[in-house]
């Protein structure tokens, strides 16, 4: 299975972008990369070919600042572009297909905050792969204020030791929101590696991860379309 390269013309330019899909796809996610790897990061590439082979197809892109080598994040108005544009690109090459937006870490809010601002139309849900709720040693939950607002069935995939986000804030914070699920990984930290004395090796928890977010989706989808 080898990725279609692609390049999205987005507000800020052009971005590259790669397409994983099976034959017949039941659903497809735009998934967005963190602050600090691209779209080819290996975490990234194993999850886009493990829900390759549960049936989900997956657009990976570039957000803007990655594009030109930067090592800083984009502005929020920017990321929210490069998502609209992966967006709306998932949707054109995946016509009638369920259609989920996400990302890991940054990419992640961004596509929430993209969405709770009225951006991703086509996007049916919104698949968390560690919600980064604060900054390291600076527990809080002010970057979630803005999930009030989405619109759609929300899955927050969090590991038990993610030092961005600390498990009691984020139960507390998904509790009252419509149609959120939260999936607690035991032992994982924010880029889902487990330590050697868990017994558990870091493909299991990838594969974890993939299985929880394909049938999460494919639920959704279903749950929409009723």
């Amino acid at each position: 299975m080898t990725p279609t390269s692609l390049q999205l013309a987005s507000p800020s330019g052009p971005l590259d972008a790669l397409w994983t899909s099976p034959p017949s796809p039941q659903a497809a996610l735009v998934l967005a990369h963190g602050a600090g790897a691209g779209m080819r990061h290996n975490f990234l590439a194993e999850l886009a070919a493990r829900l390759h082979d549960q049936g989900i197809a997956v657009l990976r892109f570039q957000f803007p600042f990655m594009q030109s080598g930067s090592k800083r994040p984009d502005s929020p108005a920017i990321a929210h572009g490069a998502l609209q544009t992966a967006v709306r690109e998932a949707a054109r090459l995946a016509p009638g297909v369920p259609l989920f937006a996400g990302g890991k870490s940054f990419g992640g809010r961004m596509a929430s905050q993209a969405q709770s601002a009225g951006l991703l139309a086509d996007a049916q849900g919104l698949v968390f792969v560690g919600f980064p709720l604060h900054p390291a040693g600076k527990p809080g939950t002010e970057r979630a204020r803005h999930l009030a607002e989405v619109t759609v069935p929300m899955l927050f995939l969090q590991g038990t030791r993610d030092a961005l986000a600390d498990l009691a804030l984020v139960r507390e914070v998904v509790q009252p929101l419509h149609r959120a699920t939260l999936h607690v990984v035991e032992g994982a930290d924010h880029a889902f590696h487990v330590l050697a004395r868990s017994g558990r090796k870091d493909s299991e928890v990838l594969q974890e991860l993939v299985e929880v977010a394909s049938a999460w989706m494919l639920s959704a989808a279903v749950r929409a379309a009723a």
